[in-house]
């Protein structure tokens, strides 16, 4: 893991467009489900999932579902049970209701929020299965109010055999009751427009591959979609108070994730930084993953060395990450000026994986520096907004000439006369009465 000053460290980060070919790909699994439904539906899961499958069988049964739990460990039953309940008292503090306001001259305004009716849930099965992703999708929108909360994932999770039992058992600890054995480009679009087993929804969420993400990004317009997510980032601001051996496990927590993923210490401590590139290599040498890990780190990893703290949060609000670990002597008195990161993690026991498993907020977080705009997944997401107008005669006729005047501005002279007709009709019957 190199070592660099700040002024010599740049990290590109780029939306993925795909290729010519992926995306010539992607629109054309789209247009085929569009246009024949279910038939090319079956025809690209035995194409592409190998998996050959009737329209019957595309949705998995609640049996299905039930037996899952015989498949996997008491303690992940009880850990993802308690996920959920911190997940759910979290979110449901982001409720909004509905608000009027009554002005003194008779007229209301206001604003009618309501959840959005049908919602896709996409949960990958390729390199690893995500149950906790199911969580983080399904309860924001569950206490949002959504009615109709379906999930897609590919039949066969990371080319074994059926669904990964540990997907179905988060999926009914989330109370999910509608769910399809159905991935990749084919179930974005079997969602967004439909098909005979599967009912069109209003948006689509989760994460997935290159293909799952062009998907989103073609019928984005027909349905709403979360983000087209880039690869996972994580930031550790720390000084030399912070303990070498956790700021390795932290960075490597991320870079495990895929090999474009991104894991950056940015320091005022040449010393740490010296102990964190030798702690970084020693624990990746007994990580699972580290190939994957390795690759990260060796292309996308980098050590900041900064003169201060200060200095060292420019960079941060710079490099605006996914996750923040901040890791100084006093972490509070630097959390306020944070300006750009998903989600910050305050002190050395608030390790990243606290908030991607359990202790409540989303870990559906914005990349690629989009948390300059962006934030996480919440309740906001699964709603609508109405705004509510009602107009007296008396606002009408005291505000009229105002609304004429803006009108016959930008040059729209039907909607000035809109206006005119009852000024001169209620004007006039005013004239007429008195």
């Amino acid at each position: 893991m190199k070592i660099v000053p700040a002024r010599e460290f740049d990290l590109k980060r780029e939306v993925e467009y795909g290729t010519p070919e992926q995306n010539e790909s992607v629109r054309r699994i789209v247009a085929d489900i569009r246009r024949e439904g279910d038939a090319a539906l079956l025809r690209y899961t035995e194409q592409l999932d190998r998996t050959t499958l009737t329209a019957a069988q595309l949705r998995v049964p609640q049996e299905e579902l039930q037996a899952a739990y015989a498949a996997v460990e008491p303690s992940f039953v009880t850990a993802i049970r308690q996920a959920a309940v911190n997940i759910r008292a979290f979110h449901e503090k982001q409720k909004r209701n509905s608000w009027m306001d009554w002005q003194p001259d008779g007229s209301l305004l206001g604003q009618v929020i309501r959840p959005l009716k049908r919602v896709g849930v996409y949960v990958p099965g390729g390199k690893a299965a995500y149950p906790s992703s199911v969580l983080m999708n399904v309860i924001p929108a569950q206490v949002a109010g959504v009615p109709e909360i379906v999930l897609v994932t590919p039949p066969a999770t990371n080319g074994g055999e059926g669904i990964d039992p540990y997907i179905l058992v988060a999926a009914a600890e989330a109370g999910v009751n509608e769910m399809y054995r159905v991935g990749g480009a084919q179930a974005i679009a079997a969602l967004a427009y439909g098909t005979e087993s599967i009912a069109p929804v209003d948006k689509i969420c989760g994460p997935g591959n290159i293909y799952v993400a062009l998907a989103k990004r073609e019928v984005y317009g027909a349905v709403d979609i979360d983000s087209i997510a880039g690869p996972s980032e994580i930031v550790v601001l720390a000084d030399g108070t912070a303990n070498p051996v956790y700021v390795a496990a932290d960075l490597l927590s991320q870079a495990e994730h895929d090999e474009m993923a991104s894991a950056i210490l940015v320091t005022n401590s040449a010393s740490l930084a010296a102990a964190v590139q030798a702690e970084v290599q020693r624990q990746l040498d007994v990580l699972p993953r580290r190939d994957i890990a390795s690759a990260s780190v060796e292309q996308h990893g980098a050590i900041i060395v900064v003169d201060s703290i200060d200095e060292g949060i420019d960079v941060v609000n710079r490099l605006a990450p996914e996750h923040l670990e901040i890791m100084v002597q006093e972490p509070m008195a630097y959390a306020g000026r944070i300006e750009n990161a998903g989600a910050i993690f305050l002190g050395p026991y608030s390790s990243e994986p606290v908030g991607d498993y359990f202790a409540g907020p989303n870990h559906i977080i914005p990349t690629n520096g989009t948390a300059r705009f962006s934030s996480p997944v919440d309740v906001d997401d699964f709603i609508k907004k109405s705004s509510l107008i009602y107009y007296s005669k008396e606002a009408l006729l005291q505000n009229g000439a105002a609304i004429i005047e803006l009108a016959r501005h930008e040059g729209l002279e039907g909607h000035a006369r809109a206006i005119a007709v009852r000024l001169e009709q209620e004007g006039k019957a005013e004239s007429d009465n008195g």
